[in-house]
């Protein structure tokens, strides 16, 4: 897989991590109650579940590339189901559990700022994983304004350059989805009418649907000349919206969407779909492991990662932030297919088998 990392220089760092560390000393990365060598223990703490990318690429690729560097380390894994409460109490568990490192997608970045001095508070550091936290230890993430942005963009091109849209935001709670937001706005504003906008509570497909049929109650679908979705779940909820309207697949307007979904990419092949941002989730889960892994150690991650991504700072913390890729129809085969993110016979099914000849993907 071309996104794949292998380790960060620090190859002696994970060896320790894994029980190597010869002279049996304390290395002070002992918080939570792990010894932070042989046997240590890593917190997976993702937010959701109705977007998909958790379950099928961030935990598998991250909870194996700890394997591949640890194989003594655990994973305690724990998702949020978008509720704020929930995940504070999964930190306290995984602290209590043992925790030496804690990775952590928030489920509201703002409001986790006390889940951080808690594991802090312990010496466990934290690693804010794809959304921003102000105060954790490192930060890895993409370039959130400009997949916004590479949206907006996309779509104007899309639709010729103006014309008027719905416009669908992420949850107000993450704060990548302001960012997204923000990014959209600087490409779209002044060059389209936006009919209405909608900041998605959960980013929920069903709420999209349900959304996008209310404005259809004020606006004939021919209004309607584009369509900004934050991302490739709420692009599905537009579909459903607008065909359960009477719109016909090959008269939808443009969509775009975010994460690559299989979903997403057979709509696009099938002209659905205008666009998906690709975010090569392996260099991001990889990486946040290897991190992980030599914290672990009590050491400090080197500057560069093994793929090349240099540290940064964002918001005063110390960070690794990964570019975004456009997908349309003419680049499917050289971006997730062409880096094993899938194979073509993920996509190229039923329906969708002669769109895959006519893009050339076999």
């Amino acid at each position: 897989m071309a996104a794949s990392a292998a380790a960060l220089v620090l190859s002696t760092a994970f060896l320790a991590a894994c029980g190597a560390n010869d002279d049996g000393g304390d290395d002070g990365g002992d918080g939570g109650g792990g010894d932070g060598a042989s046997g240590a223990k890593i917190a997976l703490l993702l937010p959701e579940s109705k977007t998909t990318r958790y379950e099928t690429f961030d935990k598998p690729l991250f909870e194996a590339k700890v394997a591949e560097l640890c194989e003594d380390c655990e994973v305690l894994y724990y998702n949020a189901d978008q509720d704020e409460a929930k995940q504070a109490q999964q930190m306290t568990t995984a602290l209590n559990d043992g925790a030496n490192v804690v990775v952590l997608d928030p489920v509201n970045g703002a409001g986790a700022t006390g889940m951080v001095e808690e594991a802090q508070g312990q010496d466990v550091p934290v690693i804010a994983y794809d959304r921003l936290i102000t105060n954790a230890d490192y930060y890895m993430s993409f370039d959130n304004e400009t997949v916004g942005k590479l949206q907006g963009e996309g779509l104007l091109e899309a639709m010729g350059g103006e014309g008027a849209i719905l416009m669908l935001n992420g949850a107000p709670s993450d704060p990548n989805a302001a960012q997204f937001k923000t990014g959209a706005h600087s490409a779209l504003d002044g060059n389209v009418d936006i009919l209405e906008e909608y900041d998605n509570p959960d980013w929920s497909p069903e709420n999209a649907q349900q959304w996008t049929s209310d404005q259809l109650s004020k606006y004939d679908p021919s209004e309607i000349q584009g369509v900004y979705a934050a991302n490739d779940g709420q692009a599905g909820g537009v579909v459903a919206a607008l065909t359960g309207a009477g719109v016909a697949l090959d008269a939808l307007p443009p969509i775009t969407g975010q994460d690559a979904e299989v979903a997403a990419i057979q709509r696009i092949l099938a002209g659905e779909q205008a666009l998906t941002i690709y975010k090569p989730i392996p260099i991001e889960a990889e990486t946040a492991a290897e991190v992980a892994v030599a914290l672990a150690n009590g050491d400090e991650p080197g500057a560069t990662s093994d793929t090349g991504i240099d540290q940064s700072e964002y918001e005063g913390v110390t960070s690794y932030i990964f570019d975004p890729i456009v997908v349309t129809a003419d680049n499917v085969a050289d971006t997730v297919i062409a880096d094993g993110f899938y194979d073509a016979a993920d996509i190229c099914t039923g329906d969708y088998v002669d769109d895959c000849e006519a893009a050339g993907i076999s």
